[in-house]
């Protein structure tokens, strides 16, 4: 480096960034990357995003943030004119293929948002409802496993949940939701949180999840917020560095379960 000189903005990164044989974007490599590569040579991301090869009905068009009213919040927008305002950049392209891919949830949480829009209107503080379904349409992940393993999420036994029971992610199914969480993961660090809701097990594909899924949010559940927060990188197979036991025992990121707190 010359010398009094002093190094500029890390570029942002985009669409052009992602590595597609990443483990949490197997789901999504098919559909995804085509639509990267498009975008990556020049074609405005919200149309190459509405020539996408879904494996479901999608229910709503990209568009471009300019297609937005300044007057009009976001979420009451596509709830209305069933287009989603786009800006270019991996956030957006995210969102996009999680509506590809889940559309029937994706669906249900603008329906949720848009409903209480309507009731209470656009305020400083969304309420319990809203910053739930944010929450989820931000950080889920959704994740199928037997209940010895759930439980030892839930409780924080991290040790036990990763290691101990290690064997048992072989059979577990997993799905990264929330399209912050995947823009984050574009450029990976330990400290990557996302909040896990089960999926029952039995359900056979990404179709049925998502049907399921729609049904499963209800407004008074999803505002209780019954999320797992988990370091996403330590699922088995997705971080080299996971494969040491010792991972797991840094208590800055796998944090232990806080004890109750007396009413009394």
């Amino acid at each position: 480096m010359a010398f009094g000189l002093t190094p500029g903005p890390k570029p942002v990164p985009g669409v052009a960034d992602i590595d597609w044989t990443a483990p949490w974007l197997s789901d999504w490599r098919a559909v995804g990357q085509p639509i990267a590569e498009r975008i990556a040579a020049g074609l405005p991301q919200p149309q190459a995003l509405n020539q996408h090869d879904a494996p479901q009905q999608v229910p709503v068009r990209f568009v471009p943030q300019a297609d937005l009213p300044a007057d009009q919040a976001y979420e009451a927008f596509i709830f209305n004119s069933h287009c989603v305002p786009t800006r270019e950049g991996l956030h957006d392209f995210f969102n996009a293929l999680c509506w590809m891919h889940f559309p029937l949830t994706k669906q249900r949480l603008n329906g949720l948002q848009g409903q209480a829009i309507s009731q209470a209107g656009v305020g400083a503080v969304r309420g319990p409802l809203r910053d739930a379904a944010t929450v989820f349409d931000e950080n889920a992940a959704l994740l199928q496993a037997p209940d010895v393993l759930w439980q030892a999420l839930v409780e924080r036994r991290w040790q036990e949940a990763f290691v101990a029971l290690r064997p048992l992610w072989q059979g577990a199914r997993w799905w990264t939701f929330g399209h912050a969480a995947l823009e984050k993961l574009v450029q990976p660090y330990k400290s990557i949180t996302v909040h896990v809701w089960r999926v029952p097990e039995g359900l056979p594909d990404l179709p049925a999840i998502d049907a399921w899924l729609a049904q499963d949010l209800q407004a008074d559940k999803l505002a209780s917020k019954p999320f797992c927060p988990m370091p996403v990188l330590g699922v088995p197979g997705w971080w080299p560095a996971n494969e040491a036991a010792d991972f797991y025992a840094d208590t800055a990121v796998f944090r232990p379960l806080r004890p109750a707190v007396s009413k009394t």
